[in-house]
Formats: structure tokens, C-alpha cells, sequence
């Protein structure tokens, strides 16, 4: 080993011993990002930009002072926090703040799908607030818990979800293979759903779709089906004990645990977006089905084929927004700290 090997691996060591104190910063970091996001709602608010995209403008750029109230209240519990320790009053106000951040970032998997994917965002400002809103929603549940961690804390050996929990996740997979059958179909030149591939290119084209995007459509890869792969490797990391321990081939990482935020952090922000989005998505199918409500055709050549497509991709969020909360849940309580006499008695 070099010695610019040895220093690099010197430095990641203590930043990893600090970071394992996060109950005696985070107080301080939440209250930080308090008075960030007090600030940019009140920027917002006199601005006038739309915090609320739903294509133009939807009007409510009032929801700046919203923001802005949201900032100052977790400011004002994060402050206290700091300076008489955490209390139960306060801990319940954590978590009243904590809720309002989180709803406040639904949907931001959207905009970070749509980035990845080389596209712009909509709104700028509304992409904005719901990634600090979800930065904070972490930050706020995390001091909200930070007298929870056990004295002597000792981390658990690595295991794997309970049947149940693995069977969940089985049925999240399997939801995605028509979604990334159909995708891939398209992408390859076929036809589904009475649409062509070729039909398929012209509407992500004219709906603004990226250079990357297309080029990857021309290729017979469809980036959606990609990340779909993406979400069924997370998921299983959820379940396995492989998602717990870095691999032996990354550099500075072999044999270490992975920090808990690392998989949870894209697992609820997966499950709080597709979860409720699939599941509210299959009852409209399911009243269009039944004719009481009417499909729109969209780009599709009938509401038949918007039916089947629309069918194809709420089902397949759904169940795997389902299954990715329960792999979260379970992995939560499994990679818990445990005391040390616990965890030799283990």
C-alpha cells in the first residue's frame, strides 16, 4: 500500500468514526437546513415563482409562505433541541415536521427519474423544494430519533428478511416484467397496444425527451426498463444480507457495513412516490374499467390501449412500491444498533 493509500484510507477511517456520532451533529445539521429552507419559501413567497407544477402555472405561488412556515417551525424545534435536549414535546413537533417535509417532497422521484434520463425538469423552483424538503423530512426524523441510539451501541451481524418479507419481494419483481416486456418491445421496433415502436419514438420526441433518451430507444434500450433493473437490485439489497456489507472489491469499503441512510434514503422516497401514485392509479383503472369514469386515449390509437398500457404500469408500481416499504421496514429493524450485551448474546 502507498502512502497516499495509507492517507486516504487514514482520513476515510476518522470521518467514519465521526460520522458513527450522528446523534451529537444532527440536531445541529437539521437546524441548518432550517434556516436554508425558511429562507428559500420566503424567497419563493416574494418571487412569486409556482411551488406547485401542473404544467403552466398553476397559481398557487403562495405556497412559498407555506414553505416558508414549515422552515421556521422545524427551525424553531431544531433550536430548542439544541439548547434543552431533546423532550417529548419537541420530539412530537420533530415529527409533525417531519411529516409536512415529506409531503411536501412527493414526487421528487419524478424529477430524479427525469434527470437521470438527461431531461429538464418542469419547474425548477418546485424541483428545489421538494429535494430540500426531502433532505429535511431525513434530517428532522433523524434528530426526532437521535437519543433512541443505545449506549454502547453494537452494530448486528448481517441477515436476511423474514419469508414473508423475501416473498414480497418476489412479487415486486415480477410486477416489472410486463412493464419492462412492453418497454422493451417498443424500444426494439415492435408493436403493443396497437402502438409502434417508431409511433412510441415520435411521441417521447415530441413530448421533449433528451438526446440520451432517444439514442438509448435507438439502441433497442429503453431507460425506464433500466431503472427498473435498478429498483429490483435495491429492493433485494433490502432483503439479502449482501445489501449490508460493502463488497470486497470497492476500494476503501471492503468488509465495512453500509450506513443505513445509503439504501433507505432511495427506498422511502421510492415507496412514498410509487406506493400511493400506483395504488391511487389502479383504483382509477379500476373505475374506468367498470365505465364509470372515461379512460382518455392520450397518444394511444384507442382507450382500450391506453386501458391495457395504463394496467400494465399502475400494477407494476403499485405492487413494487408496496414491497419496496415493507423490504424499507424490515431492513430499518434489522440493521437497528443493538446493545453490546445483546449482541453477544446473539
Amino acid at each position: 500500500m502507498t502512502s497516499a493509500e495509507r492517507t486516504i484510507k487514514a482520513l476515510w477511517s476518522a470521518w467514519w468514526q465521526r460520522w458513527q456520532r450522528w446523534p451529537h451533529w444532527v440536531a445541529w445539521a437539521t437546524l441548518l437546513w432550517a434556516v436554508l429552507y425558511a429562507g428559500f419559501g420566503l424567497v419563493c413567497a416574494l418571487s412569486e415563482p409556482s411551488l406547485l407544477y401542473h404544467g403552466g402555472n398553476s397559481g398557487l405561488s403562495g405556497l412559498g409562505w407555506v414553505v416558508a412556515a414549515v422552515g421556521v417551525l422545524a427551525m424553531l424545534v431544531s433550536g430548542a433541541v439544541v439548547l434543552y435536549g431533546l423532550r417529548p414535546a419537541l420530539r412530537a413537533l420533530l415529527w409533525v415536521a417531519c411529516g409536512l417535509a415529506g409531503i411536501t417532497a412527493f414526487s421528487l422521484l419524478m424529477d430524479v427519474i427525469t434527470l437521470m434520463l438527461g431531461q429538464g425538469v418542469d419547474s425548477r423552483a418546485s424541483a428545489a423544494n421538494k429535494a430540500l424538503a426531502a433532505v429535511g423530512a431525513v434530517l428532522l426524523a433523524a434528530t426526532a430519533r437521535s437519543d433512541r441510539r443505545p449506549a454502547g451501541a453494537a452494530v448486528r451481524a448481517p441477515s436476511a428478511a423474514p419469508r414473508f418479507v423475501q416473498l414480497a419481494a418476489c412479487a415486486g419483481t415480477l410486477a416489472f416484467v410486463p412493464y419492462a416486456a412492453m418497454k422493451l418491445v417498443w424500444a426494439s421496433g415492435g408493436t403493443f397496444a396497437g402502438i409502434t415502436g417508431e409511433e412510441m419514438l415520435a411521441v417521447s420526441e415530441r413530448n421533449g425527451a433528451s438526446g440520451t433518451f432517444l439514442t438509448l430507444e435507438s439502441w433497442g434500450l429503453d431507460p425506464t426498463a433500466l431503472l427498473a433493473v435498478l429498483g429490483v437490485f435495491l429492493l433485494w439489497g433490502l432483503v439479502r444480507p449482501w445489501g449490508q456489507v460493502f463488497p470486497r472489491w470497492a476500494p476503501f469499503l471492503r468488509g465495512r457495513r453500509v450506513p443505513r441512510w445509503l439504501p433507505l434514503t432511495p427506498a422511502l422516497l421510492g415507496a412514498a412516490t410509487l406506493a400511493p401514485y400506483g395504488v391511487v392509479g389502479v383504483g382509477y383503472l379500476a373505475l374506468a374499467t367498470a365505465g364509470v369514469v372515461t379512460m382518455r386515449r392520450g397518444d394511444f390509437h384507442s382507450s382500450g390501449d391506453a386501458l391495457l398500457v395504463g394496467w400494465i404500469g399502475m400494477v407494476a408500481f403499485a405492487v413494487y412500491g408496496i414491497a419496496l416499504t415493507i423490504a424499507a421496514h424490515s431492513y430499518w429493524f434489522r440493521t437497528r444498533p443493538a446493545c453490546r450485551m445483546t449482541a453477544n448474546a446473539e
